[in-house]
């Protein structure tokens, strides 16, 4: 199998990180919509994230976009949050169990050290034991469960935070 590439994500890259966006959307319960995302949807919300200094990467694989992560702040942009973001990270469908997502999350960590955050965050579907595997083999830990916080599919959905330190908790901040 081919290398795999983690970089920076690009206008080109928004058709397909939309069709892995919209698969998601329409076969599982990580995003809690059923309402798949336009083109230009997907294009303003890559602009909207890198315009504000956060990073969007993008793995390849053979030359395909394969998944896409990124991170943007926790709960907005309320101050006492400013060291802390909250990632989300999506894989194509037939790359996913094969390291992509663990790359690109990894890959987020120096990023974010270097604008100062301390914490990452991540919302999983309770569901998603895959999901929420990976991220224990990257240092996360489960901090929250969230009973019936969603509904997709006719049925209700629980979610699980999880949180990694970037830095040693207790790590000082000059704000």
């Amino acid at each position: 199998m081919n290398p795999l590439t983690v970089r920076a994500a690009h206008t080109d890259d928004v058709a397909a990180m939309a069709a892995i966006y919209n698969d998601v959307v329409a076969t599982s319960t990580a995003i809690y919509t059923s309402r798949p995302s336009t083109l230009p949807e997907r294009r303003d919300w890559l602009n909207a994230r890198v315009g504000a200094g956060f990073p969007v990467l993008a793995a390849e694989q053979g030359g395909e976009l394969v998944g896409y992560a990124s991170f943007a702040e926790f709960r907005g942009a309320w101050p006492g949050y400013l060291h802390s973001v909250e990632h989300s990270v999506y894989v194509r469908a037939d790359r996913r169990q094969q390291g992509v997502g663990s790359a690109l999350v990894r890959a987020l960590f120096p990023l974010a050290a270097a604008m100062d955050k301390h914490v990452m965050i991540g919302g999983v579907d309770a569901a998603n034991e895959g999901s929420l595997r990976m991220h224990e083999r990257l240092g996360f830990a489960r901090v929250a469960h969230f009973h019936e916080v969603g509904r997709k599919f006719g049925r209700w959905l629980d979610l699980v935070f999880v949180q990694r330190f970037l830095d040693a908790p207790g790590t000082p901040r000059a704000t």
